[in-house]
């Protein structure tokens, strides 16, 4: 037996608020808000990692950078949560309407107990994004989800993530002589440095960031998202940035989570890149890694046999899958993506325009993309 209550939202749209399912003697209810019930971040740090990409100062970096609308969908019995899943409702004029869990970070999506609870909310997703009138509902899973609800996926990608040893030394004798001899060049050269900070180091982050973004034919999100992340995460986010002859050449963006750090945004200037600054970096966020106790470094996502893909594969980061699962409404789930070469010329427009241009109109575009 089951029963569904319905509420409507800001805009005035009917939009599923909870629903109630009997499980033998067992009852379980989902819920749909805008707000998290109190203890979502205490039921995640049971997921370690995983939940890390759920947290609620998810939703508060989305809503005051991107302006994006959170909901928060859970199961609970007895009012004990059971489930989670968090969405962002993305608007914007150039693409249109989406459902993603979550947005900008390479994972997200159903968190559950059970099978009966992952059932529910994914149920509930549907049905808020039906209410939404989306394209698409987004769930970045790193496992599949069998559910006919579930009409498309993509695993174009894979996540490389290194195990971490216990120890700096460990770290250095585990790579191949050849990279060593790659990462020497650098740590020999009197002229480059090494920064680790935080808010003092944002500037200098965000400059060689937009150039690279417009160098590769992307517009770049604004100032504000990482500005956010530095003050939500608060000593589990810095920023780590190599100088050569005092100018910033190159940059990265650390989140620690638990038991992993990873680098959402990590940029270098070409013109610089005879000093190998980025390797430089690199060697010392996975160094600062170690020294934090992580067990594992996440470089992030990439295609198979991609340049980025073969740069984290050197340092010995292994395939873990990245898929990415969709209830999809109207068109096709790339409809947004810059594959395909539907958007080509619109790439080689963007890298001929100046740096300060991109930074003022690209977030605007860029927080509409899902």
């Amino acid at each position: 037996m089951s029963g569904i209550l319905v509420q409507s939202d800001s805009t005035g749209s009917t939009v599923a608020a909870s629903d109630v399912t009997h499980t033998g003697s067992e009852l379980l209810t989902v819920r749909c808000e805008r707000r998290p019930p109190q203890l979502w971040n205490s039921w995640l740090e049971k997921w370690r990692y995983d939940g890390f990409h759920l947290r609620t100062e998810w939703a508060d970096v989305f809503s005051a950078s991107l302006h994006h609308q959170p909901w928060f969908l859970w199961v609970e019995r007895s009012g004990v949560i059971q489930g989670v899943l968090p969405l962002m409702y993305i608007s914007g004029p150039l693409f249109g309407k989406f459902l993603v869990s979550q947005p900008y970070l390479n994972s997200g999506g159903i968190l559950a107990d059970s099978p009966e609870a992952e059932r529910l909310l994914l149920q509930r997703a549907v049905a808020l994004a039906d209410a939404l009138d989306v394209k698409h509902l987004e769930l970045r899973h790193e496992r599949f989800i069998k559910n006919d609800l579930l009409n498309a996926t993509s695993t174009e990608k894979v996540h490389m993530r290194l195990v971490l040893p216990g120890t700096v030394d460990e770290l250095w004798n585990g790579l191949k002589s050849k990279l060593r001899s790659q990462i020497r060049k650098p740590l020999n050269d009197t002229e480059l440095q090494v920064h680790f900070g935080h808010l003092d180091r944002l500037d200098e982050f965000y400059a060689i960031f937009c150039r690279n973004m417009r160098d590769l034919g992307t517009p770049p999100f604004s100032r504000s998202l990482f500005k956010c992340m530095l003050k939500e995460f608060g000593q589990n986010a810095e920023i780590c940035s190599v100088t050569y002859q005092g100018r910033p050449v190159a940059s990265g963006f650390l989140l620690h989570g638990p038991g992993v750090t990873l680098i959402p945004s990590a940029s270098a200037l070409r013109e610089y890149n005879h000093t190998s600054s980025n390797m430089l970096m690199y060697w010392h966020v996975l160094k600062r890694s170690v020294e934090r106790g992580q067990t594992a470094f996440d470089f992030g996502r990439s295609t198979r046999e991609s340049g980025t893909w073969k740069f984290k594969q050197q340092w010995g980061a292994e395939e873990i899958p990245a898929i990415w699962q969709y209830y999809s409404r109207r068109g096709t789930v790339s409809d947004a993506r810059p594959s395909g070469g539907k958007y080509d010329r619109i790439i080689r427009i963007w890298q001929k325009l100046p740096v300060w241009l991109t930074q003022l109109i690209g977030p605007s575009i860029v927080r509409g993309i899902p």
